[in-house]
């Protein structure tokens, strides 16, 4: 089993993402990320932007961001984002305790401004993801590539 498989399954189970959930986006983050990449964080999520959009799955590694889209008709998955860390910028996160979520931002290298909004059951997870935030994109790149305020 691979370094993806190993991480992915128990980061979804922590933040309460479904078995069928998974096995439905999982084809999809497979094309996008190497099999020696560790998951940090797989969570559901919304954009504030457009609420009649459907809904998010994101998949943050120590590489890459990647975020599929399940339509809410139809349930259709398609690929909405999939980005290197090293290719975002201006990334930016908010706690949210009142609401039990955290907002995540950051531009592409397209310069689209993606926002997502991730809900979560309790406060402590909110800032167990603020930390998991903090360790990628703070600790773990080099000084002068980000600017996030949390």
């Amino acid at each position: 089993m691979d370094v993806f498989s190993r991480t992915f399954l128990p980061a979804a189970a922590e933040a309460g993402v479904t078995i069928p959930t998974v096995s439905r986006h999982l084809p999809i983050f497979r094309r996008c990320v190497e099999p020696d990449d560790s998951t940090v964080l797989v969570t559901r999520c919304v954009c504030p932007d457009r609420p009649l959009s459907g809904e998010f799955l994101l998949l943050l590694t120590y590489r890459r961001l990647v975020v599929t889209q399940e339509t809410r008709v139809l349930h259709r998955l398609r690929l909405h984002l999939n980005a290197n860390l090293r290719h975002l910028s201006n990334v930016t996160w908010r706690p949210d305790l009142r609401m039990s979520a955290v907002d995540v931002a950051a531009t592409a290298v397209d310069g689209v401004r993606e926002r997502f909004r991730m809900r979560l059951g309790q406060p402590e997870q909110v800032w167990h993801f603020d930390a998991l935030l903090k360790h990628v994109f703070r600790e773990r790149r080099p000084a002068g590539r980000l600017t996030a305020a949390a």
